[in-house]
């Protein structure tokens, strides 16, 4: 007749996975069930001292004898809920909150774990292609600047320069303004939380950050719009009759509105917290959005300046046969439509959020503080 080792009674508040005692495994893993069912058949009775013994005598011998994972012997088993052992006493409010919260973090933890190795073997090309946040932000800010320094060079080298005098090298201003707010600076803005050391401390400073990157932004675009305005009634040029113009002042102005929601929504005193919680979510999407506009309005500001430029018979060559500064005009647009996506890239990437659980003032408002 089979003995039957007593497993210790798990002390409360331990996560739920342990290593049991290779009775307890014959019971658990399938490979062994048949066998420890076939060999403890018609002696029940011999389940009882240990199932009183181990604390798991309201549970009934059909239930221990479930299988419940896929291990072999000296494998660490899973135990199940069911299979807890029935509490000493009663327990207070706070006595059962501090001892489910060690297995709610192990259960999450594990979850992510599974989720890991499941990753792992069901996509190896994703992990080969994971690229770490530093080198990924020191390119990408250099991708900025070279946006920066190509739309100058454009500017100064086929445009004529910069002046502030109602000409065509006054319209020089609204391109290159254009790209260093709602494109570059706008698109630092938007990573500020993705950024290490913002995950770790306060979040108010890296708020302050956003918003103070957001509106140097917004305040480049102003400067710029005034430019071609200035631009378009100094020379009787119509204004808003382009695509290119529709599109470029509804991104403004939904950006402006943007930044005024979010200022109210997250940094002033008087917004409840049920609020905020509400609009974080539309404030992420309209942020993706308004970079995607953004992208959209300098690309067919380009292509629009070129065919005014190059027109056949005003230029020495035309925009069809594809002089240097087309091309090097078409190379400016896709490197600010690279920039573009590989922003959008950094913001859908989960693994470079800010851990929300972390924050210590996730809520706290600028002004004031809550009551």
């Amino acid at each position: 007749m089979p003995s039957f080792a007593p497993a210790p009674v798990p002390p409360a508040g331990l996560s739920q996975t342990r290593l049991l005692s290779p009775t307890l495994q014959g019971f658990c893993c399938p490979r062994f069930h048949g066998a420890t069912r076939k060999k403890n058949a018609g002696t029940r009775k011999t389940c009882e001292p240990w199932r009183v013994r181990a604390g798991y005598s309201h549970l009934s011998p059909a239930a221990l004898s479930r299988p419940r994972c896929g291990a072999g012997p000296g494998h660490a088993v899973t135990q199940h809920r069911s299979l807890s052992p029935h509490p000493a006493g009663p327990r207070s409010p706070k006595e059962q909150l501090a001892q489910e919260e060690p297995r709610r973090r192990h259960r999450s933890g594990a979850a992510r774990g599974r989720a890991g190795r499941r990753g792992q073997c069901r996509r190896p090309a994703a992990a080969m292609l994971a690229v770490p946040f530093r080198p990924f932000c020191a390119f990408l800010g250099g991708l900025g600047l070279l946006c920066l320094a190509f739309v100058g060079a454009w500017c100064q080298h086929w445009r004529g320069g910069f002046a502030w005098d109602g000409s065509a090298r006054m319209f020089n201003w609204h391109p290159v303004l254009m790209v260093a707010g709602m494109v570059v600076l706008y698109g630092a803005a938007a990573l500020v939380y993705r950024l290490p050391a913002a995950w770790r401390g306060p979040k108010l400073p890296w708020k302050v950050l956003h918003g103070a990157l957001a509106l140097t932004a917004f305040g480049l675009t102003v400067v710029g719009l005034v430019a071609v305005f200035g631009f378009h009634n100094a020379s009787k040029t119509p204004n808003m009759y382009s695509l290119h113009s529709w599109l470029g002042l509804a991104t403004v102005l939904l950006f402006s509105c943007q930044w005024l929601a979010g200022f109210s929504a997250f940094l002033l005193p008087y917004s409840p917290p049920w609020l905020r919680a509400l609009y974080k979510p539309v404030h992420v999407f309209f942020g993706s959005t308004i970079l995607m506009l953004s992208v959209a309005s300098c690309v067919s500001g380009i292509n629009e300046k070129l065919f005014f430029s190059l027109k056949n018979g005003t230029a020495t060559t035309p925009y069809n046969r594809l002089p240097p500064e087309a091309v090097f005009a078409n190379v400016l647009g896709l490197l600010i439509v690279l920039f573009g996506v590989l922003v959008l890239c950094a913001l859908a990437k989960p693994d470079w959020k800010r851990p929300e659980d972390d924050s210590t003032d996730t809520r706290q408002p600028l002004l004031g503080t809550e009551r």
